[in-house]
């Protein structure tokens, strides 16, 4: 990395257009309050109005907080912090399974003004070492252990590694040796007591300017970045997603995709615990028991991947009777296979929602609600109120409707940036503001956009552009196909050569390639289009908010 470039900060944040960024204030679409200010002032007006319902694996009962018992919590946690020497712009660093400690534990960071470093389960010592490192987190929290991982042990290591880290904290369990006990320090200290302490607070209070989040990409390219979020890019996606469902605070909402990732950090913290809605959280996914939740819990909407709502339908086929309140799942982080859209309005009763965004810009485009199943599998929907996109070529001069190009947004709900990295930050705008998505796309007659893959994800096929996304849409019909990925994997004569790796519907009873390629022929597709080769797996990799791991699979099948 080189010198911080001109219209950027050390911290990688974009300097952004004053005039633009105050006609954002003036039409709505920035706030003048901040996300916590909007929590507090929700737990004032209904104390009494369920919060959060936390199901944990394991436990007969879930563990439920008023508003006005979270609103404690988070008072006595960032009392906490204050005693550990937490100040505005240090970084609270989390890596938790989805859990009522998730939001108290972060409201209590933005309550005293510090930055939240929200860590996905996955994460292990290497990305933990270099994330925590890069942000100089001063404070870790992590959970004893988590899908049989040790999470205390390697939070005991870190502790005594980095330098910047000056506390680990462990919930649930015992601390081992260098880390302290969450329940402890934050919990059983009824710190919100104090008299001083709101005076303290008020003194502390955050901006909406002032930055949040640091939350870094799980990784579809294989190297995680941490991009910035204020006040007013985080509340701008979870308000404009409301608007175009129709929801409202008295709509419940149902988050098993891990907080820690922007999809449940948005639709399953934020957002709703700032207008008063009910969120019910699952810390690990099982399908059936995500069924009877929604069900008892009268869930009205959903933020999830499209493995997700596969495992929904399947599970509600097996059980009698209908869910009663059910109305959206906002789908997104990979192709929705037609039979999908069909197959979740018989058995969910529930409307199918496609949705496409990024860490760095939350939601940009989703499928308007009525939408018809041949629409929503074949689009990735129409721009958010106040988000513009723009499909261009290699010289940023917009294509014509139909036409592949590179996708670039721009709009209130996008990132400032990239933590530390201003050159990266430079490189992803460009000069007149447009953010480079890195991904490719072509616009529908229709005002909506279809995602076409990632750059870096094209397979060149004797200089031909294989159309990937087309490919696995119309391979993702076969019988025989669970799930699939086409990838370009190395070919002396053409370059690259596209390999379908497949999850099969049967273990037992896999496709051959000759019968995908039968498919295809069937379909009318280019013979230069085909999958030349073929690859069984039991699962694909993927990202915590679904999104295949294409890099992985290149990297394994390149030398086969």
């Amino acid at each position: 990395m080189t010198g911080t470039p001109e219209g950027y900060d050390e911290l990688g944040r974009r300097i952004g257009d004053p005039d633009e960024e105050q006609r954002w204030v003036e039409e709505g679409s920035w706030p003048t309050t901040t996300v916590v200010d909007d929590f507090l002032a929700t737990a004032a007006k209904h104390p009494d109005r369920p919060a959060v319902v936390a199901y944990r694996t394991g436990h007969a009962l879930p563990t439920t907080l008023t508003y006005g018992q979270l609103a404690g919590l988070v008072d006595r946690f960032a009392a906490a912090l204050l005693d550990l020497g937490v100040r505005p712009g240090d970084v609270v660093a989390m890596q938790l399974p989805n859990g009522w400690e998730f939001p108290a534990l972060t409201l209590a960071t933005l309550r005293v003004g510090a930055i939240v470093n929200p860590l996905v389960p996955i994460f292990r010592g290497r990305e933990l070492r270099f994330i925590l490192d890069r942000t100089k987190a001063k404070v870790l929290v992590v959970p004893a252990s988590f899908r049989g991982f040790d999470h205390a042990a390697l939070a005991a290591e870190l502790v005594g590694e980095l330098p910047g880290l000056e506390a680990a904290f462990v919930v649930g369990g015992d601390p081992p040796a260098g880390t302290r006990s969450f329940e402890e320090h934050f919990v059983d200290r009824r710190r919100e007591d104090d008299p001083s302490l709101a005076g303290r607070l008020a003194t502390l209070a955050p901006k909406p300017a002032d930055l949040m989040q640091i939350q870094f990409t799980s990784g579809t390219t294989g190297e995680p970045k941490g991009v910035l979020h204020d006040h007013r890019t985080v509340w701008a996606s979870g308000r404009a997603a409301r608007g175009r469902l129709g929801v409202s605070a008295d709509d419940p909402v149902f988050m098993a995709s891990t907080l820690a990732h922007q999809t449940g950090f948005l639709f399953g913290l934020t957002g709703p615990l700032g207008i008063g809605t009910k969120v019910v959280y699952q810390d690990l996914w099982d399908a059936d028991s995500a069924i009877r939740i929604i069900d008892f819990e009268r869930v009205a909407w959903t933020v999830s991947a499209t493995p997700f709502v596969v495992d929904l339908i399947a599970a509600q086929r097996t059980r009698p009777g209908s869910l009663r309140s059910f109305r959206y799942f906002v789908c997104g982080g990979a192709p929705i296979p037609p039979h999908v859209v069909t197959d979740a309005a018989e058995a969910l009763e529930a409307e199918l929602v496609a949705v496409w965004g990024m860490t760095e810009n939350g939601v940009v485009t989703m499928t308007l609600p009525g939408s018809p199943p041949e629409v929503v599998s074949a689009s990735d929907g129409v721009p958010m109120p106040w988000m513009h996109l723009r499909v261009v070529d290699d010289d940023d001069r917009e294509v014509p409707t139909g036409t592949t190009g590179r996708l670039q947004v721009r709009g209130p709900n996008q990132a400032l940036g990239y933590f530390r990295r201003p050159d990266l930050t430079a490189a992803s705008f460009t000069a007149d503001g447009w953010f480079d998505t890195g991904d490719l796309a072509w616009r529908r007659d229709d005002g909506g956009i279809r995602i076409s893959g990632r750059s870096k994800d094209l397979v060149i096929r004797g200089g031909e552009n294989i159309p990937v996304v087309e490919i696995e849409a119309l391979l993702y019909t076969h019988p025989k196909v669970r799930e699939l990925a086409v990838v370009g994997v190395p070919d002396d004569r053409l370059g690259e050569r596209a390999c379908a790796v497949v999850v099969p519907t049967e273990a037992s009873d896999p496709p051959t390639l000759t019968e995908l390629v039968a498919a295809l022929e069937a379909a009318g597709t280019a013979k230069q289009f085909w999958p030349e080769r073929l690859e069984v797996v039991d699962e694909l990799p993927r990202t915590p908010s679904g999104k295949i791991q294409k890099f992985l699979l290149r990297e394994r099948f390149a030398e086969r």
